[in-house]
């Protein structure tokens, strides 16, 4: 299957399987005339990618998901065990996600709404953390 047969039947961009294929998450065969042909295997690993990554699967653990895809000695388990540490993690940012929904709504309300040019929102994010009645989410990257 060509190509744009591979990403209609993944429902995958070109794009998005030549990125994968490029990462080594995917191969294809190389027809002479330099045309990418994926097989039945291809396929459905590119089908594991899109669904993997649509719920929340980062790239790494989609090629260990491959990984354990291809490997026929695999365990049950493995993959279990991939799928609640994911649901662990979405557990922690559905916390996180609430405590930031929670503080822009403390900071909304706190905010007079209108046509004035005075912003409690403005003023609190723009102030040290002093003499505020809420915490902010720490940053991952910062």
């Amino acid at each position: 299957m060509k190509i744009g047969e591979a990403a209609r039947a993944t429902g995958l961009s070109a794009k998005s399987i030549r990125y994968y294929e490029s990462l080594g998450l995917v191969q294809s065969l190389r027809r002479d005339n330099g045309y990418r042909e994926y097989d039945s295997a291809a396929i459905q690993e590119l089908n594991l990618l899109a669904r993997a990554r649509r719920v929340g699967f980062s790239l790494e653990e989609c090629r260990y998901l491959v990984s354990l895809l291809n490997n026929q000695s695999r365990h049950s388990a493995d993959v279990k065990q991939q799928v609640l540490q994911k649901v662990a993690q979405l557990d922690e940012q559905l916390v996180h996600l609430t405590q930031m929904r929670n503080t822009l709504l403390e900071l909304a309300d706190r905010c007079q709404g209108d046509e004035g040019p005075e912003c409690a929102i403005l003023q609190d994010l723009s102030s040290a953390n002093t003499g505020m009645r809420f915490t902010l989410v720490e940053d991952e990257n910062g």
